[in-house]
């Protein structure tokens, strides 16, 4: 059944051009100092909150022609909120006033036409192109390195935020890249579906954004990745437009879509998708388990994840993550439980997993009926929306706070967990001369692995934090590739993790991805340097 357009209101809580979520969802000064005092050796006042008067915004070094002038700013605010993603790097460079090279224009399209076209234009005048959707992303995704090209035009999709049509038969909606995740999910809601892919950034980020960097998502077992929902993608390169056939699944060749899911932008711009929904669940049960033995209770999640349960949510805290979040106060390891349905009551799926959990040591008990929501749980919600919000007020303190996540097997996970502990821990100390807090959780489990997601904190250099980041950064990507574990797991490339892609990837693979970008995009202009030179 074909849907109206969304209209469009503005949002009435600014979004900060400088670190996450909303401008006035940061900490303030006083917040900062308290957090700055966990962390000995972090500056005595907060840095300054940075001001876009104060960037070297130049005037652009190209100027569109007039066809195309109507979909062009350069207004200095909107290129400063488009120079950068929403990593400590890019948190740290903008509050040392150091945000690298801000994009010359910023080009919002309102359809494939005015993208086709943008595009044309960026290839004739050697202009690169950065496709942006909410700009999350945490990995130098969307920010340009180099001095190759003429210019720099940020490509804002958000104004391409449609839901064009539901098939309420089939469970699928045609949606357009840019929009938002309340956007998105506020049109499927009054049909009782839903696309069930809820990232941290869910608020500030696309339907693009998430295919083009492969996102994982909330849930922790069998639909992780935005990948398991695609049915198909249309795509506006330089060589041309295509769209892959909707199918519910296809045996022919080579996936045209998983040519372009990853992608980052370099080989085209994703600008539609036909994607598959899901009810609305309306059955939901949590719990959560406490362990006084970190292996004990890595073996009791591979258990459940080996189990045909199924949980939407199995999270596991190490010790530091589960005070971090005030999940337990008392050295418990917690396991995190939560399962839901959209046909049927999942109590017994929850008393089903804590058998499991508590066969391997764990203690828990489901919540009785009218009991509420289990603390721990509550506890651990409130801090997953609220953490990268202290990680900025962390930031201004000029604390160094890394996150990286990762996936291996699950025979190489203890060994894995206990070298991140002590390299990186020891990397950390050896550029700041600061002991370092390294917490773990497990954010994603499967049948023959889990993703393991790590929380680096120390006081930085003063002045030097983008440094000693870099130094935390090699050493983590070293012990991952060590291990054979993955440079990424939900986070996607950018120009961060290329040194360990480029590491990853079999060099076969290589040669066909320069190949794809030579004849898709023979100018190179869409996000250069991610992915490859």
């Amino acid at each position: 059944m074909p849907a109206t357009a969304i209209d469009r209101p503005r949002p009435s809580r600014p979004r900060s051009w400088w670190g996450w979520g909303h401008a006035d969802a940061h900490p303030d000064d006083a917040e900062c100092v308290a957090l700055g005092a966990l962390l000995p050796g972090t500056l005595a006042r907060p840095l300054p909150l940075p001001r876009v008067a104060d960037l070297p915004v130049g005037r652009p070094g190209v100027t569109p022609p007039p066809s195309l002038a109507h979909l062009v700013t350069a207004d200095p605010e909107a290129r400063a909120a488009h120079a950068m993603g929403k990593a400590y790097r890019d948190v740290i460079r903008a509050l040392r006033g150091r945000p690298g090279r801000i994009p010359d224009l910023v080009a919002r399209p309102t359809g494939d036409q005015e993208v086709a076209d943008l595009l044309e234009w960026a290839g004739e005048n050697a202009v690169a192109v950065i496709p942006f959707g909410g700009g999350s992303s945490v990995v130098g995704g969307v920010e340009y390195r180099g001095d190759a090209h003429r210019a720099v035009l940020s490509l804002d999709l958000t104004a391409m935020d449609r839901v064009v049509e539901i098939d309420t038969t089939g469970r699928s909606a045609l949606i357009q890249a840019g929009a938002l995740g309340p956007v998105l999910e506020g049109r499927l809601r009054p049909h009782g579906l839903t696309l069930r892919h809820f990232p941290q950034s869910f608020e500030f980020s696309t339907l693009g954004g998430w295919l083009a960097t492969r996102a994982g998502g909330h849930y922790a077992t069998v639909h992780t990745h935005i990948d398991d929902f695609v049915q198909s993608l249309r795509v506006v390169t330089p060589a041309g437009t295509g769209t892959s056939w909707r199918l519910p699944a296809s045996g022919a060749g080579p996936s045209p879509d998983r040519l372009f899911l990853g992608s980052e932008g370099s080989l085209g711009v994703i600008t539609e998708a036909w994607m598959r929904l899901q009810e609305r669940p309306r059955h939901k049960a949590s719990a959560s388990v406490a362990f006084a033995d970190f292996r004990r209770a890595l073996d009791a999640v591979r258990a459940i994840a080996q189990s045909d349960l199924a949980p939407a949510n199995c999270r596991l805290l190490d010790p530091g993550e589960a005070l971090l979040s005030g999940a337990s106060h008392d050295g418990s390891t917690v396991l995190v439980l939560g399962f839901e349905s959209a046909t049927a009551p999942v109590d017994d799926r929850l008393a089903t997993a804590l058998d499991l959990a508590r066969a391997h040591g764990g203690r828990g008990e489901a919540p009785s009926a009218g009991a509420g929501a289990d603390a721990a749980v509550t506890a651990w919600r409130s801090a997953f929306l609220r953490m990268p919000y202290l990680r900025d007020g962390l930031a201004r303190m000029g604390a160094v706070v890394d996150t990286f996540e990762t996936a291996a097997t699950w025979d190489r996970i203890p060994a894995l967990i206990d070298a991140v502990r002590t390299e990186v821990g020891a990397a950390a100390l050896k550029a700041t001369g600061h002991q370092a807090t390294v917490n773990c959780r497990l954010t994603h489990v499967y049948p023959d692995g889990a993703a393991p997601y790590f929380t680096v904190a120390v006081a930085g250099r003063p002045g030097d934090e983008v440094q000693v980041w870099d130094d935390i950064k090699a050493a983590a990507t070293d012990v991952l590739h060590r291990h054979r574990a993955t440079i990424t797991h939900h986070h996607a490339v950018g120009r961060d993790h290329r040194p360990g892609y480029d590491r990853q990837r079999p060099e076969p693979f290589a040669l066909a991805l320069r190949a794809a970008k030579n004849s898709l995009d023979p100018h190179h202009i869409l996000n250069p340097g991610v992915l490859l030179d």
